[in-house]
């Protein structure tokens, strides 16, 4: 495949998951985020299984293969469902075009994070990072001194989802990408519906009228997306497949703003540009000696 076509995969890839903000602020008055995160990560892992199969089969017989593959799927089912469960309550409150924004720090998080692993960090994150923050402040904050509890949401879901990169990082290393991607989504599923119904106790009703965002960011942003950004990402350099799944960002506000009417002013504008900014400021190539 030539890299422009790998690019074009990965800007679907980024188009589905910024409209999945929509799906998620829209199903948010009808369903608890524990619902919505379970049902459309299970729909996931469900859309997976094509894919999963055959790594499975190709190693049958490596049961060390199996087990590690399976710690690790805990490992990140957990991380992404703690992350999506604290999204889904961040984009309840301040909204999709907000919420695709915020998100997008996790970009500029996941190296300053990586230096308790030994990673250096060079004079560019921390500028791109310093700049992150101010917009964010442009962004969050109106009317003096004050955050809402939507945005300091989102912003710890921007840790979380940092956290999931950071360990997909290590335990991507031995387990094949489609089957890990099934096996979080699975573990992920499970732990999310384990704990929708004592807490949330959904009504078949309820999420009913919800199906068509739930199908969308189950089907298309779990399952299809994920292997769409698997594929593309073997024939483009990961510096330029993150510059183009950071796009995510921009189609959230896109869809917040054409589907659910959403509007921003001025301010929170010029401080989305700047986040928007940092983030691929951050991703550019640059010297390891820096």
């Amino acid at each position: 495949m030539k890299e422009r076509n790998a690019g074009l995969l990965l800007l679907l890839t980024s188009l589905i998951w910024g409209m999945s903000f929509v799906a998620q602020s829209v199903s948010s008055d009808a369903v608890g985020s524990f619902t919505f995160n379970g049902l459309r990560m299970l729909l996931g892992a469900l859309v997976l299984i094509p894919f999963a199969i055959p790594a499975i089969r190709r190693h049958a017989g490596d049961r060390a293969y199996l087990s590690k593959a399976l710690r690790s799927g805990l490992l990140l089912g957990f991380l992404i469902a703690a992350a999506s469960v604290v999204q889904q309550y961040g984009v309840a409150i301040s909204g999709a075009g907000k919420g695709g924004f915020i998100t997008s720090v996790y970009i500029i998080f996941v190296p300053i994070f990586s230096m308790a692993f030994g990673a250096r960090v060079g004079r560019r994150t921390w500028l791109c990072a310093a700049a992150a923050l101010i917009g964010m402040y442009m962004l969050c904050i109106s009317g003096g001194l004050s955050i809402s509890s939507g945005d300091l949401i989102l912003i710890a879901c921007a840790v979380l989802f940092a956290f999931h990169i950071i360990a997909i990082d290590f335990t991507g290393r031995h387990t094949e990408g489609v089957l890990l991607s099934f096996l979080q989504f699975l573990f992920g599923g499970l732990i999310c519906s384990a704990v929708m119904v004592p807490l949330e106790h959904p009504s078949i009703d309820a999420v009913a009228a919800v199906w068509m965002p739930i199908a969308y960011a189950g089907a298309f942003s779990c399952g299809i997306a994920y292997t769409l950004q698997i594929i593309g990402q073997r024939y483009m350099k990961p510096s330029n497949a993150v510059l183009i799944l950071s796009l995510e960002s921009v189609w959230a506000a896109v869809g917040g703003a054409l589907i659910l009417g959403e509007t921003m002013t001025a301010r929170e504008m010029v401080g989305a540009g700047l986040v928007f900014a940092s983030v691929l400021v951050s991703q550019l190539p640059q010297k390891s000696s820096t």
